[in-house]
């Protein structure tokens, strides 16, 4: 019998993967193929043992496990079904559960995240890094944008930096009559050493530990879900920093902070979050430009 013949014999019989491997690779060895140009046979018969050394298919090893915890629904230590005030109830009938209810927020908040325009990076204090025209212009671009989008707007607030502060002056002026507040907790800076590290931007430990501080102070007085009181969905614009806004979101996902590192924005971006009352938080863009011209993107 041929040894051909006696090849699909064996895998006729067996069936198995390993023995397929064991005998294309013997008749590759010793020269069985060689009615095929050499060349031919060689891609053949790797393609053949790689192929069939692969693991059977099945849904089980095609789905990713999950690697995280369960979704915190008290993240921003609001939800009402764990916050007790230590008010004295009036009457000993009334109903706990009508209590709780009461103080279930009912609105959505809609936090759009602008990172400033660009700035002159030549600067030594930080009232010279003001915006370049280019930065200017980006800034009229967000702005535009804002408007179109035809969203009611409760206020526009923003870092107390120079860049900051003239990104959101200038969008303001197509934001009328939305009030303009700043605040120094939004300042850039380092909030958690990233993971992995980069060489080209190593704070030191003290940065770290007081602008991280800061900086998640920032995101306990911003990102949450709205109070009970609240009857209308919201829409609060934030002009502030990359790595403040890349914090947030990790933070506001439930993602690893250390991770905010490995994500990009555009200057004049948005970054759009949204915090449903039950504690749910969805990202709705990611740093959109998409409304400025290719040539008009930069991120520095």
């Amino acid at each position: 019998m041929s040894y051909r013949k006696t090849l699909k014999l064996v895998c006729g019989l067996a069936g198995s993967s390993a023995v397929l491997v064991f005998a294309a690779a013997a008749a590759d060895s010793r020269g069985y193929f060689g009615e095929l140009r050499v060349e031919a046979a060689s891609r053949w018969s790797k393609f053949t043992v790689l192929q069939a050394a692969q693991p059977a298919w099945t849904p089980a090893n095609h789905t990713p496990a999950p690697t995280g915890h369960a979704w915190d629904f008290n993240w921003d230590k609001r939800d009402p079904s764990v916050l007790t005030n230590g008010k004295k109830k009036e009457s000993s009938t009334e109903d706990p559960s009508s209590e709780q209810d009461n103080g279930k927020p009912k609105a959505t908040r809609n936090i759009l995240l602008i990172r400033h325009s660009q700035y002159n990076l030549s600067g030594i204090s930080d009232k010279e890094r003001i915006l370049t025209p280019l930065g200017r212009e980006q800034a009229e671009f967000t702005g535009t944008r804002l408007a179109e989008l035809g969203l009611k707007y409760d206020v526009l607030i923003h870092s107390s930096m120079a860049r900051a502060t003239e990104t959101a002056n200038i969008i303001s002026k197509h934001l009328s009559g939305v009030e303009l507040v700043s605040c120094d907790l939004l300042r850039e800076g380092a909030p958690i050493e990233p993971v992995p590290p980069v060489t080209h931007w190593k704070p030191d430990a003290v940065q770290y530990h007081e602008d991280g501080a800061r900086i998640e102070a920032a995101f306990r007085r911003y990102i949450h879900r709205a109070d009970a009181k609240q009857k209308e969905d919201s829409y609060e614009v934030i002009v502030c920093h990359a790595n403040v806004i890349r914090y947030f979101v990790c933070r506001a996902l439930q993602f690893p902070p250390e991770g905010w590192l490995r994500m990009g924005l555009n200057n004049g971006s948005i970054t759009w979050l949204t915090i449903r009352p039950s504690g749910r938080v969805a990202l709705r863009t990611m740093g959109d430009a998409g409304f400025m011209p290719p040539d008009k993107l930069t991120r520095t």
